[in-house]
C-alpha cells in the first residue's frame, strides 16, 4: 500500500525516533527531504547499517540551521511541504523560527509532528531511551536493554500521528501539531507490566507452567500453550500428569531446544527456541 502517495514531508528529526518513523513514512509511498547538520546524523556515525536502512530513498540535505541562507533554503522546502517532523526541545524550535505559532503563521497548510522526551510540563527534560525504559522498570542492572524499546514506540507512535493529522486537516483545511513525548508513547507498551501481568511470578511472568521459559538438552525453550487446547495438547503429547514446572521441565530435557521448535511446528503448538 501507498496510502501517503504525494504527500511531502520534512523532517529534522535525527539520531533514531524521528528517522525511523520517517523511514516507516516513506514506506507508506510519502516523498521525504531528510535535512540533517553540516556534520550529519549521528546515527549514521553510531550505526551506519541501520541509517542507511531507514534512509532509503529519501533526499538527505546538509544544512546549518544557525545560517541564515540555509535556514531560508529550510522554509523553501517547508512551502511545499505536507509535514514537518521534529525532535528537538521546544525551546530549541523556538530559537530557529519554528515554534508552531510562527511556523503556522507561515505555512498554515503544514502540519508538525514534534517528538520529545516528556510530556508537558517536562517537555524540556533531555533523556535518550535508557532513561525512558529505566523510569517505567524495564531495565534489569547490570544487564542493558535488548533493544531500543523506547525509541521506537515513540517512532511508532509519531507514525500514527502523521497519519492522524492529515486526516484532520483534510477535515478542517488547517494545519495541526501533534506532540509525541516517547515516556509517554512507552508508557502504552508497557501497560501489561503495570497491570502485573508480567511482573515476576505474575499471570504472564512465570506463574503459569503452560506459558513460560524451560532449559532444555541444548539452548532454551520457550513455551506459550496459552489457550487450554495448546495446554491439553501439549499435555497429552509429552504424557504430563501433573502438570506443573518440574514435570515439564524434565520432559523438555530429552531434546535440544531446536529439536523441540520442529516438533512443535509439526503438533501446531505455540513452542520456540530462544535465539
Amino acid at each position: 500500500m501507498q496510502p501517503l502517495a504525494g504527500t511531502k514531508i520534512v523532517t529534522i528529526a535525527f539520531n533514531l525516533p524521528g528517522p525511523a518513523a520517517v523511514g516507516k513514512l516513506h514506506q507508506y509511498g510519502a516523498s521525504v527531504v531528510k535535512v540533517e547538520p553540516p556534520a550529519g546524523d549521528p546515527l549514521k556515525l553510531g550505526c551506519p547499517a541501520l541509517y542507511n536502512e531507514l534512509l532509503g530513498q529519501q533526499q538527505a540535505v546538509a544544512l546549518n540551521l544557525k545560517d541564515a541562507a540555509d535556514r531560508a533554503r529550510l522554509d523553501e522546502h517547508l512551502a511545499v511541504a505536507d509535514v514537518l517532523v521534529t525532535s528537538s526541545l521546544p525551546s530549541s524550535l523556538e530559537r530557529m523560527n519554528l515554534g508552531w505559532p510562527r511556523l503556522h503563521a507561515d505555512f498554515p497548510q503544514l502540519c508538525q509532528v514534534a517528538i520529545v522526551g516528556y510530556p508537558p510540563p517536562d517537555d524540556e527534560l533531555t533523556g535518550h531511551d535508557l532513561t525512558y525504559q529505566a523510569s517505567v522498570g524495564l531495565v534489569r542492572p547490570p544487564a542493558m536493554p535488548a533493544t531500543l524499546l523506547g525509541d521506537m514506540a515513540g517512532a511508532q507512535s509519531a507514525v500514527t500521528e502523521t497519519f492522524a493529522v492529515l486526516a484532520e486537516r483534510a477535515r478542517t483545511g488547517e494545519g495541526i501539531f501533534a506532540l509525541v513525548p516517547i515516556a509517554s508513547a512507552l508508557d502504552f507498551y508497557t501497560l501489561p507490566l503495570r497491570h502485573g501481568m508480567t511482573v515476576e511470578g505474575g499471570y504472564l511472568g512465570g506463574a503459569l507452567p503452560n506459558y513460560n521459559l524451560y532449559p532444555t538438552r541444548s539452548g532454551w525453550l520457550a513455551v506459550a500453550a496459552l489457550e487450554p487446547q495448546f495446554w491439553a495438547r501439549l499435555r497429552e503429547l509429552l504424557n504430563l500428569t501433573a502438570g506443573t514446572y518440574d514435570e515439564l521441565k524434565a520432559a523438555l530435557s530429552a531434546r535440544t531446544a531446536a529439536e523441540w521448535e520442529a516438533w512443535a511446528a509439526e503438533h501446531r503448538l505455540p513452542l520456540g527456541e530462544v535465539k
